[in-house]
């Protein structure tokens, strides 16, 4: 029996589909690995989700015990641990077709308005780049909305999570907006424990030890697969 055995851990999150969401099947993919690695140590899950700066700040402050998923930063490192990484996808840029606009560096960005998300982790390049125009929002849609609106240049997001909303929520714009081809990283994804927890290291074991596991005997690649990745 797993020494965490009876133990629950409460995560927030968002909805970020295809990823993850409150309406998606098993709440998606990012969800059934969490949930799974986590049951693997004996661990059970409770998923709440929010807008992502109120799942932020409530880990940050302890009112819950981590939240996922993130990207890798050393900033969050002053208040939460990072899991073991599962993957995730492309981050890039979503332009309109119409406009020509290419970049080789992030310095050839100068002067356009890029639409970001308030807390959101991008690349430490870009959100280090103090030159570059970026104007924030609550969420990924609001984004694309301003995008299709010509109020902004481009919008910073990952690739699969940019032509779901599309395809989802705005699918008369589906033919007018463009993931650029060359993405800015591939990102990996990450569970975030709070320093706040009161089993932070436990926890954080718990999780990495279920993880190995399902990386171990294929279960990872089958959940890609079956979910459509």
């Amino acid at each position: 029996m797993s020494a965490h055995a009876g133990e629950k851990i409460v995560l927030t999150t968002l909805d970020w589909e295809p990823y993850i969401g409150s309406s998606l099947k098993d709440n998606g993919y990012v969800a059934i690995v969490v949930r799974e690695a986590f049951k693997r140590s004996g661990v059970e899950t409770e998923f709440q989700f929010n807008q992502w700066s109120r799942s932020v700040g409530l880990a940050k402050s302890g009112k819950v015990d981590g939240y996922f998923p993130e990207y890798y930063s050393e900033e969050v490192k002053s208040y939460a641990m990072f899991s073991e990484p599962f993957p995730g996808g492309p981050l890039g840029f979503f332009k309109l077709k119409k406009n020509n606009i290419s970049y080789q560096r992030l310095e050839d960005l100068k002067g356009y308005k890029i639409g970001t998300v308030i807390g959101y982790v991008n690349t430490k390049e870009f959100d280090d780049a103090g030159f570059l125009v970026k104007d924030p929002s609550k969420d990924d849609l609001t984004n694309f909305k301003k995008l299709a609106a010509g109020r902004i240049d481009l919008v910073v997001a990952d690739k699969f999570v940019g032509m779901e909303l599309i395809k989802t929520q705005m699918p008369d714009e589906i033919n007018n907006i463009e993931f650029m081809s060359k993405p800015l990283e591939e990102k990996d994804l990450y569970v975030c424990i709070s320093n706040q927890s009161k089993n932070a290291a436990g926890y954080l074991k718990a999780f990495n030890d279920g993880l190995k596991m399902m990386k171990a005997d294929g279960t990872i690649d089958k959940i890609l697969k079956d979910q459509g990745f």
